[in-house]
């Protein structure tokens, strides 16, 4: 069993995925991560989020950002978006994190902030424990 799912829309977010994982290293919390396209990869995504053990998903996208979303519509875990300044300053994926349907809750961080993503996910995991 892991404790957090790491999911990046793209191999080019890898240096906000790194952020997380050393957070996540340096507080002895284990992850699994993986590189899921909700575009891509839809099929491949919905199995790993149906089957996985992870009790909280942290999604990183850039652009049109609907990872986070597609992730929280499929799970009732905790979901934790970081958006990515890939365009408009991340300010497009920020708003599309943050403006999430009723019923379909994302947690948002900061741009390009995984490390204050692994930090909530961390708070999350000492309350659920």
């Amino acid at each position: 069993m892991v404790d957090i799912a790491v999911i990046l829309g793209s191999l080019s977010d890898q240096h906000i995925a790194d952020k997380v994982t050393d957070v996540l290293t340096k507080n002895n919390v284990s992850y699994d991560l993986r590189i899921l396209s909700a575009h891509r990869d839809p099929d491949a995504l919905d199995a790993y989020v149906r089957s996985t053990d992870a009790r909280i998903f942290i999604t990183i996208a850039g652009l049109s950002a609907a990872l986070p979303g597609v992730v929280a519509a499929r799970t009732d875990k905790p979901v934790i978006g970081v958006p990515v300044s890939a365009k408009l300053g991340g300010l497009d994926a920020l708003l599309s994190i943050a403006q999430m349907p009723k019923g379909v809750p994302v947690a948002c961080v900061g741009i390009d902030n995984g490390d204050n993503a692994a930090h909530m996910a961390i708070r999350i995991l000492k309350l659920i424990k």
